[in-house]
């Protein structure tokens, strides 16, 4: 007998070629894999941003390609685009704002007049910092010029803003990406919205507060940096950061050597600025072991409800724990001692930031891809946070939650791995990054549970989904898993990338595609695998 099927099946087809029968694309690497549709696409834009390009794909190229898919949704559905992009953004589910700030440009600029006037009315709901501001102004200047509506929407977002809150804006956020203050303010032209507004905007484009600042209270942090000039020591310079709350960005530059300046700048710092800076303020002496300053650091990274009001992003965090941890900078000179006790509460603070999640009570294969393409590029343009570390911080998340769960790495080979939530966030990270690299086959997780006769409810596999060196595609692994075990098993797909590409077949209710190092993906993979049916997001 012939066997036909050796070269023509649907269920057995390798993944060089496409499953009979389907709609599947060739991926970058010479496999077949499924084509996301807009609005999935949009969402790991939204969320991963395209800096650093891919194994792949070019920065250049991921960008266009991203670019285009926001055009098509707002061409598509205008309202959904916008509501995607401000939930993203508002709800911190993101570790960059900047795709989502983009997106708001391109809606404002491209979009229908209705599209438009919603874009800029949603522009405090994205754009929540003077930076935030001028990104957008720089975005939209890609676009076209400053119209009618976007001077009215500039002008609405200063005088929207409470003056005392204003005034922090414009002190702390003056200049950014080649705009300052005083360009946006002379480009909108707003009519200030009450005398300490129109105080605030003439020393922003002026350089000088004019008659009655001193007696404003709304413009006493401005007065306050103009008494920071004639001080000559520490501690009146301290005293007075702590009596008009004066930001780390108002200090003059030689004052940020001293402990005693920035003890005092601790004492109002938001919490993400403290976290940018624990290696600084290590530096300088101010965090030690047992020192009052630690406990205190301590003491705020475990506050889960303080990072969540700050929107605290866990890449935020991962980045922090990784480089403070290693003690030396990535890209300066400056070394430092970690303080132990801050190195526990960064890692605590990780797990934190995805909030409470309900778990799925399931058998759970956390299979992480360390193939080479997921070394190669930057998960939101962040040094040395590759997509394969960084899926393997995202498996400990569901790890932490899922009590039967197990560990595999996987390229076109396995290895079982001895990884633990109990284990410290930058140990496990070390330890995946040193694992020898080969090719992607996202069938492996799949077929070494049946090989093994492993009971497996929920597979998360975490990949680009760059795969092309198997003999059957992943898919098709997961249903000869189904038949053979008897257990009707799930995938989800973890993408790590904002490449277009998915191993999930869009046409089985017991396959789902979710987004890498989304806040929201935690408790999705848990409900996912809880229910039964359809896809829980999408029903």
């Amino acid at each position: 007998m012939f066997k036909f099927t050796k070269f023509f099946s649907t269920t057995a087809t390798p993944q060089h070629q496409p499953i009979p029968g389907t709609n599947q694309i060739p991926n970058s690497a010479g496999g077949y894999s499924w084509q996301l549709d807009d609005w999935a696409r949009l969402d790991r834009f939204l969320v991963l941003g395209s800096e650093g390009g891919t194994y792949y794909i070019g920065e250049r190229e991921l960008t266009i390609e991203n670019a285009t898919i926001v055009q098509r949704c707002l061409t598509a559905d205008g309202p959904r685009t916008l509501s995607r992009i401000v939930d993203i953004s508002h709800s911190g589910r993101a570790p960059k704002n900047d795709p989502a700030i983009f997106s708001l440009a391109m809606a404002a600029k491209l979009g229908d007049d209705a599209t438009r006037r919603a874009a800029y009315a949603a522009l405090p709901k994205v754009c929540r910092t003077g930076t935030h501001l001028m990104h957008f102004a720089e975005y939209a200047q890609g676009f076209g010029g400053w119209g009618r509506g976007m001077r009215k929407a500039v002008g609405a977002w200063f005088n929207g803003k409470p003056a005392e809150d204003l005034a922090f804006q414009l002190a702390k956020y003056q200049s950014r990406d080649g705009w300052s203050n005083r360009d946006l303010l002379r480009l909108a032209h707003p009519r200030a919205a009450s005398p300490s507004h129109d105080r605030l905007f003439a020393w922003a484009v002026k350089g000088e507060l004019p008659a009655g600042a001193d007696s404003d209270p709304a413009c006493q942090l401005i007065v306050a940096m103009t008494q920071l000039k004639s001080l000559t020591d520490a501690s009146s310079i301290a005293a007075l950061i702590r009596e008009r709350r004066i930001p780390r960005e108002c200090i003059p530059t030689e004052w940020l050597t001293k402990a005693e300046v920035w003890e005092a700048l601790l004492d109002a710092m938001p919490m993400t600025a403290m976290i940018r800076n624990l290696a600084t303020m290590t530096r300088v002496g101010l965090l030690a072991p047992g020192s009052a300053a630690a406990a205190k650091v301590v003491s705020q990274l475990r506050d889960p409800h303080r990072l969540a009001k700050a929107r605290i992003h866990p890449i935020g965090v991962l980045a922090a724990l990784v480089t403070y941890q290693s003690g030396r900078g990535v890209r300066g000179s400056g070394t430092w001692m970690p303080v132990a006790t801050i190195v526990d509460a960064l890692d605590a603070a990780f797990y934190a930031t995805f909030g409470t999640i309900e778990p799925s009570g399931k058998r759970t294969l956390l299979a992480l891809d360390v193939s080479g393409s997921m070394t190669c590029g930057s998960v939101s343009g962040l040094p040395n946070l590759t997509p394969r570390v960084a899926s393997a911080a995202m498996a400990l998340v569901t790890a932490a939650t899922e009590r039967e769960h197990t560990f595999l790495a996987f390229d076109t080979k396995t290895t079982v791995m001895s990884i633990s939530p109990r284990q410290r966030l930058d140990d496990v990270v070390r330890t995946i990054d040193a694992l020898n690299m080969g090719g992607t086959d996202c069938s492996l997780p799949m077929k070494w549970a049946l090989d093994n006769r492993v009971d497996v409810d929920t597979f998360c596999v975490y990949t680009d989904n760059e795969t092309w060196a198997g003999n059957v595609h992943p898919s098709q692994a997961l249903r000869a898993y189904r038949d053979a075990r008897g257990i009707p098993a799930k995938l989800v797909v973890v993408g790590m990338t904002s490449n277009g590409f998915s191993i999930a077949d869009p046409d089985d209710a017991g396959m789902l595609d979710v987004v890498g190092f989304d806040t929201s993906t935690p408790p999705v993979i848990a409900d996912f695998a809880r229910t039964s049916g359809s896809h829980p997001i999408l029903s």
